[in-house]
């Protein structure tokens, strides 16, 4: 089976296509850094409703989801953002968890998977 890799760099692809399977790297708010979770959770589900897209499908063909957040404090933040931009009825198996993430200036970070 053919794999199409897009936005690649020297380290990794932002998006991996093996398939019907659409992998996308983790995702950070790079125009939010330092903002809010809210703010921050905006642009990443943004973010990946526009690599989606390019992959040629969309949230509601989410099959997993992982969250890392720097502080669980903010769980609720986020779930209020997520959870208004999910797709009803067609939610993906989740992971999230607490971790120190690359930089300081981001409190959040968001990989997922979908099928075409």
């Amino acid at each position: 089976m053919k794999v199409e890799r897009h936005e690649v760099g020297p380290r990794m692809s932002q998006i991996v296509i093996h398939g019907d399977t659409v992998y996308l790297a983790g995702i950070v708010a790079h125009k939010s850094g330092g903002k809010s979770v809210t703010e921050q959770t905006k642009e990443i589900l943004a973010t990946i409703d526009g690599y989606l897209a390019k992959a040629g499908t969309d949230k509601s063909r989410l099959l997993s989801a992982n969250i890392w957040l720097t502080d669980m404090a903010t769980f609720g933040e986020m779930n209020a953002v997520w959870d208004a931009w999910v797709a009803p009825g067609n939610t993906p198996a989740r992971a999230t968890v607490e971790a120190k993430l690359a930089a300081p200036q981001f409190k959040i970070e968001i990989m997922v998977t979908a099928a075409r």
